[in-house]
């Protein structure tokens, strides 16, 4: 059977495996194979173009991914456990069952992505480049990606099958189809982007580079990889938080402003300065007014009766909020005026995210927005700083990366904040200052969840959620969580493929 430029996961493959042998080795003469695919240079930019669009969707790691990360946190949820049979209600409700279909399809989009960059390295090295520096760039930037996408896999599943390869017939993908240990995952998921630091890859991408990514995007994830081993892994501590420290600070000295207070936290969001920002280090692009590559964000947060997001009208309730949430905001936190807003019509009256806006003509009444979806800022790897010298008890220089976050935010310098009763009632440890820190200011850009699991063991995590408020937290029940939420379940269609190999995660 010949392998085409179709990119299936791991499970849509191993199914074809029940069918008959000669529906098989049915063609499709119009088909290109891989084989004969990649000619020439321009062939491989764009193959590493596609790897890039696909993490465009909602399946992975765009915009729309929020079910797979804050609706499974406290930041955000959704309170009908009706719809679409209920299943996206389970993520919130720490209720998901194995055959959920909107993990199963996360779980096969993060290898179809994956696919995309194995068929690109597969193939880099029978191509001839006009340019030879080209080749480990775009080998560094479809090494990213894959990165990425393990990244997602290991952080939510733990142990998982860990391909590198093209694979051509349904005995090397039956050959790969077990789970390996996280370390191993850990481990390539190290060597792809130090593949990468080591390209000819750009320090910082220019205008025209925006959604790709750099080296210093490349430290930023090399040091939250590095952080999050430190955090979840039994194994070499203080030398992965050494390493993770590195790699942060790395990325921090190559950014190009003096003081994060520089760039207004509006001006994050802002559409029209998106190609300018200084702050993002890593989006992934969308084409405001575009049908086909715009954004979605800001109409499909707003709540009915409201026009500050989109200009497009909204029958419902838009994003929604958890009052815990909207309650851990400081009063004075200008975040939180721009992040979330109360909704005030007669059929919605609740708080939903303002955070992302696009009102322009341009996007029009039809919501085709122009935001890009942040991956990665330099916010983001300041509070990984002081989370990472608050581990390492360098408390002086933690507090100093918090407050270059709270000086923007026109928030109290921790010193001062501490001794307020409230706040440290709230945030007794600088840790819990940290974590509050990084939820006010990365609030809806699918951080919270992972940071929870770098915070808390899970027997922790059980105990810091069932002390919320119940009222604070909607439809969706706290008592519900357990220490086997810690990761997700394996799909049922992926475990019953081999129930020794693909072993289902203790508690489902």
């Amino acid at each position: 059977m010949k392998q085409y430029i179709k990119l299936v996961s791991l499970s849509l493959v191993l199914c074809l495996g029940a069918c008959k042998k000669e529906f098989l080795e049915q063609t499709d003469p119009n088909a290109v194979t891989v084989d004969d695919y990649f000619k020439t240079e321009n062939d491989i930019l764009l193959a590493v173009n596609g790897a890039y669009q696909s993490l465009r969707s909602g399946n992975t790691v765009g915009e729309g991914s929020h079910l797979f990360t804050d609706e499974r946190s406290d930041d955000r949820g959704r309170d009908d456990n009706q719809s679409n049979a209920g299943e996206p209600f389970q993520f919130n409700d720490f209720s998901i069952l194995p055959a959920n279909s909107y993990l199963r399809t996360h779980w096969s989009s993060l290898y179809q992505s994956i696919s995309r960059t194995n068929v690109i390295l597969s193939n880099i090295d029978k191509v001839t480049f006009n340019t030879p520096a080209n080749k480990d760039v775009y080998a560094g930037e479809a090494k990213f990606v894959r990165a990425l996408m393990y990244f997602e896999l290991v952080r939510k599943w733990g142990a998982v099958p860990l391909v590198t390869e093209q694979l051509s017939t349904m005995e090397e993908v039956a050959a790969l189809t077990f789970r390996v240990p996280e370390e191993e995952v850990y481990a390539q998921i190290v060597n792809d982007l130090k593949d990468g630091l080591n390209s000819s890859l750009p320090n910082l991408q220019s205008a025209a580079g925006v959604g790709r990514i750099s080296k210093a995007g490349l430290n930023a994830y090399l040091g939250k990889v590095y952080l999050t081993m430190a955090t979840t892994l039994k194994d070499n501590k203080a030398a992965n938080l050494e390493l993770a420290n590195t790699h942060l600070l790395a990325a921090y000295n190559l950014r190009s402003f003096g003081q994060l207070a520089e760039i207004p936290y509006a001006d994050v969001f802002d559409v029209t300065k998106k190609t300018s920002n200084k702050e993002v280090i890593f989006q992934i692009a969308y084409r405001q007014g575009d049908l086909n590559y715009s954004s979605g964000l800001a109409a499909d947060n707003q709540a009915k009766g409201e026009n500050i997001n989109s200009l497009k009208v909204s029958t419902g309730i838009g994003a929604n909020v958890k009052h815990d949430l909207v309650n851990d905001y400081e009063a004075g936190d200008l975040r939180k005026d721009y992040s979330v807003k109360y909704a005030n019509d007669p059929a919605v009256k609740d708080w939903f995210i303002t955070k992302f806006r696009d009102a322009s003509s341009a996007a029009g009444v039809n919501g085709y927005g122009g935001n890009d979806w942040i991956m990665m800022r330099y916010a983001d790897v300041i509070l990984m700083l002081a989370e990472v010298n608050n581990l390492m008890g360098n408390n002086a220089q933690a507090i100093q990366y918090l407050d270059m976050v709270r000086t923007r935010a026109g928030m109290p310098a921790y010193a001062v904040a501490s001794l307020n009763p409230a706040y440290r009632t709230k945030y007794p440890t600088l840790k819990l200052a940290i974590l509050h820190e990084r939820r006010v200011e990365l609030a809806f850009e699918h951080h919270r969840w992972f940071d929870l699991l770098r915070a808390f063991t899970p027997a922790e995590l059980v105990t810091y959620f069932k002390a919320k408020p119940q009222v604070d937290y909607g439809n969706a029940k706290l008592s519900n969580i357990s220490t086997k939420d810690w990761y997700y379940p394996i799909p049922f269609d992926e475990v019953k493929l081999d129930p020794a190999k693909m072993y289902q995660n203790p508690g489902y």
